[in-house]
């Protein structure tokens, strides 16, 4: 038999969130690192058209609204391939962000605006429109934004139908950096809400800490 306790189940929670966030600091701390280089490389400032203004924030409050309203058209009719995308959110997605704070989420949410604006429109479209145009900016980096987001192909169009979308807000709320930052902040935090927090969230964290619990209890001897 061996000497050694068991963990406890909130050990492996603060571990188990503990990683995530580091994960999250890294995966997204990287897109700003790849953004600021790009820029550079481009001479194409990722920050170059970001200030706060309230007309930007209202954008990016606004610009929030129709893709919390497409995300819940989905949760009611989740059809064809987009059962697939449902099952991935609440099989593996939601057991992983379990052990997160609200704050966690939000942290997370803000981090995933900031590095993937910054890279993909403040830097990417903006090239591309230098070079090119504004259409072949707005469709390069949309298409780039799906390839990022590829966790099957459906997840991928979807998300670069959202990357059209938000290079629109961009150019149409004044060309404000901040606006888009915001509305995909938001965006994240209402989904990674409804997960951590909605109908059937507490079913399945009782589900992931009773199959932690029985992981973790100890083996009985043997005869």
């Amino acid at each position: 038999m061996s000497d050694e306790l068991p963990e406890s189940p909130e050990s492996v929670a603060d571990a188990q969130r503990q990683t995530v966030v580091l994960l999250a600091i890294l995966v997204e701390g990287g897109l700003l690192a790849g953004a600021s280089l790009l820029g550079w490389m481009t001479k194409q400032p990722p920050l170059l058209h970001f200030a706060w203004t309230w007309q930007a924030v209202l954008w990016g409050v606004i610009a929030t609204i129709p893709l919390v309203i497409f995300f819940i058209l989905f949760l009611c009719w989740p059809i064809g391939p987009l059962r697939r995308i449902q099952r991935f959110s609440e099989q593996v997605i939601r057991p992983l962000l379990a052990p997160c704070s609200l704050l966690d989420l939000f942290g997370i949410s803000l981090l995933a605006g900031l590095g993937e604006e910054m890279l993909f429109r403040g830097v990417l479209q903006e090239a591309f429109t230098t070079w090119f145009n504004v259409w072949v900016g707005v469709i390069v980096a949309s298409v780039l934004f799906g390839v990022l987001h590829s966790i099957t192909f459906t997840y991928a169009l979807l998300a670069a139908l959202m990357g059209v979308y938000l290079g629109c807000v961009f150019r149409f709320a004044d060309h404000n950096l901040l606006a888009v930052i915001l509305t995909h902040a938001l965006y994240d935090f209402v989904v990674l809400l409804w997960l951590m927090r909605g109908p059937g969230a507490a079913e399945a964290l009782a589900a992931r800490e009773a199959a932690e619990a029985t992981e973790s209890s100890p083996e009985p001897p043997s005869q």
